[in-house]
């Protein structure tokens, strides 16, 4: 919804621009700018601009004190997944709602139950948190698409895999569709923080079809709530960076000094250091504070790309991703990249490839992710701490040239986070000609510019 209010107030702008006095252009655009800022800083992303976590609530049936619902979570986001240790999701009741039982989950608290007699609730709390149970539980208490430790892979990696689902019985609510209350506050932790999660809203019941395919059943009423992620509520700072290089030039254009920040820099480990051979050196913390090595740049992951080989009618380039975290090691990574040649990729050798088309006229990105049970795992910081593969990809010849910085990705996103480009006037440059320009303009210059121009 959000979304189509953008696209609909620029095309709006647009239309009306020649009937603009000098004035009201300069306000319309100074309003855009803002606009456009305001979304690129929130949830929306411009390479998966559908991406989202859908909570759907279907009550199956009423109780005396109100009612059965299966909880189903779908992530739809084509490279963005929820690693280990999992999904948190939590809300606040309408009324003095009470979970009785659950199958396939579990609250982290069960609350101050103290004013029931004999059969005791799961939670009374006001605010349940709830969590995934973890494989391996006993029968009775999993759920279809439950107990995987909170882990979704993203849609675009494993469409099976990125539901998860349990079992809720709510005491002391309503018993009808007119008297049932929805919860309200919803949060969601993937597995840290990111996640803006809108209101419930009543939606069609959902239809289900028996196990034969033969008869279809129907929820008693269904409400969905959707959650969508901004890295800029996640992370202060990126989490990767970008180093580039090629066959045609000596020069390695490295990750940028503090790319992702350096207020780990006092508490990291030289790859040489006797503390590595210290035992549970990479046992993860509660809270995921991470151990890096110590680098200029400073990030957990750097992606690097390495324009190989240059053919007649083909070109090569390789792809490492190294890991620097010695307490994390990368389940269903993906790595999503925006170049105008992956609209003709011929072959990936050793990472599975799919092209994202957010957009039906642009071919542009691409999704590279692990072979499954080859190197769909990323090792912690270390010997094995790296994942690579080549990627020969056909020429263009209207468009293809080695100059200006073309043959590298314009961006990359590492587990749906956006990395950190090196500036594009220290990209390696083909001998005899001059580096790239200074770049592109950013947004600060911009709106300054264009505040100037107003106030002018």
């Amino acid at each position: 919804m959000e979304v189509n209010t953008y696209n609909h107030s620029l095309h709006k702008i647009l239309f009306q621009w020649e009937c603009y006095s000098p004035r009201q252009q300069k306000i319309a655009l100074l309003a855009l700018l803002i606009f456009t800022a305001f979304y690129s800083t929130g949830a929306y992303d411009p390479l998966d601009p559908n991406g989202n976590i859908t909570i759907k609530w279907d009550v199956v049936s009423w109780t005396p004190d109100g009612y059965v619902a299966v909880v189903t979570m779908n992530n739809f986001q084509m490279y963005r997944h929820i690693n280990s240790p999992g999904w948190t999701l939590g809300w606040s009741w309408a009324k003095k709602e009470v979970i009785w039982s659950m199958v396939g989950a579990q609250t982290t608290e069960q609350g101050d139950c103290s004013k029931f007699k004999g059969n005791v609730p799961h939670c009374c709390k006001k605010t349940p948190t709830v969590v995934d149970l973890l494989p391996g539980v006993p029968y009775n208490q999993q759920f279809s698409n439950c107990c995987k430790g909170g882990v979704l892979a993203s849609w675009g990696q494993d469409p099976t895999s990125s539901v998860s689902a349990f079992q809720v019985s709510v005491g002391l609510a309503g018993t009808s569709n007119k008297t049932v209350k929805l919860p309200k506050n919803f949060t969601l932790l993937g597995p840290g923080p990111g996640y803006t999660c809108g209101p419930a809203k009543v939606v069609p019941s959902t239809v289900f079809l028996t196990p034969d395919r033969r008869r279809k059943t129907q929820a008693l009423m269904t409400w969905n709530v959707t959650c969508t992620y901004s890295q800029f509520l996640a992370s202060k700072n990126p989490t990767c960076c970008v180093s580039l290089s090629t066959f045609y030039n000596d020069t390695i254009t490295s990750c940028p000094t503090c790319a992702c920040g350096c207020q780990n820099k006092h508490n990291c480990i030289k790859s040489d250091s006797k503390l590595l051979h210290k035992e549970g050196i990479n046992t993860p913390k509660k809270d995921n504070t991470p151990l890096l090595q110590c680098t200029h740049h400073m990030c957990p992951v750097r992606v690097h790309w390495h324009v190989k080989i240059n053919y007649k009618d083909y070109w090569r380039v390789k792809v490492a991703v190294t890991n620097f975290n010695y307490r994390m090691n990368y389940t269903l990574w993906t790595l999503a990249v925006q170049h105008p040649n992956l609209n003709n990729v011929t072959q990936v050798f050793s990472f599975d490839y799919k092209p994202l088309v957010p957009y039906e006229s642009i071919n542009d990105t691409g999704m590279f992710y692990g072979m499954k049970f080859y190197n769909d795992l990323l090792m912690e910081a270390g010997p094995f701490g790296n994942v690579q593969s080549e990627v020969l990809m056909k020429k263009d010849k209207d468009t293809f040239t080695f100059k200006q910085g073309w043959a590298f990705p314009r961006k990359v996103y590492f587990n749906g986070d956006e990395c950190q480009m090196p500036p594009p006037e220290s990209y390696p440059f083909l001998p005899n000609s001059s580096p790239v320009g200074s770049g592109p303009v950013t947004k600060f210059t911009t709106s300054l510019i264009l505040i100037l121009w107003f106030m002018w």
